[in-house]
């Protein structure tokens, strides 16, 4: 099996194939901006204001994080995973009423979730002591937070453990025959497909990655926000375009930030900290960016003004760093997960936007178990298939 890209996605599916006992490549080219790298990790689906569609997947995807923690935990390999809960937080007693009903509503169905409360002001900031004075919350007790660079690492030296190989390359990726006359080997993601198989003895598929040739009997397409060139030189259309992302880490020497809980104010920005005096705040949505991987002054002001309102007591703090990472959009903002029409052996993995340190984990179990004819539920996967862009 063969894994284009390593990012959270691409290093998950390679972990879980290779725990599985297949023959693992990972191919990956060092490249500026991958969205992993930047990230710090929300894993609270219940608190999150998810599309229907994916909401299933994604609270499955919450539930799986403490399992495949603990299992990498016993390879020696720590993810930074902890639970400490996390607040939805506003000014208004409306918008709190309605976090607090959609958070009692999916606890009922998902025990790992913890406990909600609500907290007055005071309670929120005994929580979170730089949050601003008039904000009341809903807190989730099951709430956690993932290191996005830490877990990624894990992943990777867990796959290696169990035998996986990477490679820094460019990977380009071809049938391993020709198609026949009046055929094509290649289409349209969700075409019909008229490609004679393609499997041979040495496998459907090879991949080119620097100097050296592989043959794979599947690939699967995890590249993260360059899926779409990867996919463009097999003759394929993957629609998903690059989306920057600028989040902000600010240091509080001396301060013990290492429980204080995840905030989530009513929009996309967020807040969290890790041990250390550490806090993040993120992000922009930059839709149209390109691989354009510079911190900008608009980007900056917008990071820092959420923040600071949110939580004014950061100014004092230290500004760190900005990372960039590109988001791997798709038009609908759901990932593309599953089979590629009329190319046997060829899978994707990709598309995760936002939402792929809480997806990507599970998603690459569900792919590993998908490319070695396991059986999955077919009511996660379904508004997620490549089909659905024709």
């Amino acid at each position: 099996m063969i894994v284009i890209g390593s990012g959270i996605g691409g290093a998950a599916t390679a972990y879980h194939l290779a725990e599985r006992g297949a023959e693992v490549v990972s191919v990956d080219a060092p490249r500026p901006g991958v969205a992993t790298e930047a990230g710090a990790g929300i894993v609270s689906p219940w608190t999150s204001r998810w599309d229907n569609r994916i909401y299933p997947l994604a609270a499955a995807a919450g539930a799986y994080y403490p399992e495949l923690a603990a299992a990498l935990a016993e390879q020696g390999q720590h993810t930074s995973y902890e639970v400490v809960g996390g607040m939805v937080v506003s000014e208004s007693a409306n918008e709190l009423d309605e976090a607090e009903a959609l958070v009692r509503t999916r606890v009922a169905d998902a025990p790992g979730a913890g406990a909600a409360s609500r907290l007055d002001p005071a309670q929120a900031r005994s929580l979170f002591p730089p949050l601003a004075p008039g904000l009341g919350a809903v807190h989730l007790s099951g709430a956690g937070r993932v290191d996005g660079r830490r877990i990624r690492r894990a992943l990777i030296a867990a796959a290696k453990q169990r035998g996986a190989r990477f490679a820094r390359a460019t990977a380009s990726v071809r049938p391993n025959v020709p198609a026949t006359k009046g055929t094509s080997a290649a289409g349209p993601i969700g075409g019909p497909g008229s490609g004679a198989p393609l499997t041979t003895a040495n496998g459907r598929w090879r991949v080119t990655a620097g100097g050296e040739e592989l043959a794979a009997d599947a690939v699967v397409l995890s590249a993260g926000a360059w899926s779409a060139a990867v996919a463009e030189r097999l003759g394929l259309v993957v629609p998903v375009a690059p989306q920057r992302g600028q989040i902000t880490h600010f240091e509080l020497p001396g301060t013990d930030t290492a429980a204080w809980p995840v905030v989530l104010p009513r929009s996309s920005h967020y807040l969290l900290a890790f041990p250390g005096g550490h806090v993040v705040a993120g992000a922009t949505r930059e839709t149209g960016s390109g691989f354009d991987h510079r911190v900008t002054a608009a980007g900056q002001r917008e990071v820092l003004d959420h923040a600071l309102a949110v939580a004014p007591g950061l100014a004092d703090s230290t500004l760190a760093e900005t990372r960039i990472g590109f988001r791997p959009a798709t038009p609908d903002t759901l990932p593309l997960l599953g089979a590629v029409d009329g190319n046997p052996g060829l899978w994707l993995a990709t598309g995760f936007g936002p939402a792929g340190l809480t997806l990507a984990p599970y998603a690459g179990k569900l792919m590993a178990d998908l490319v070695l004819g396991g059986d999955v539920p077919a009511d996660l996967l379904a508004p997620c298939s490549p089909a659905r862009f024709g």
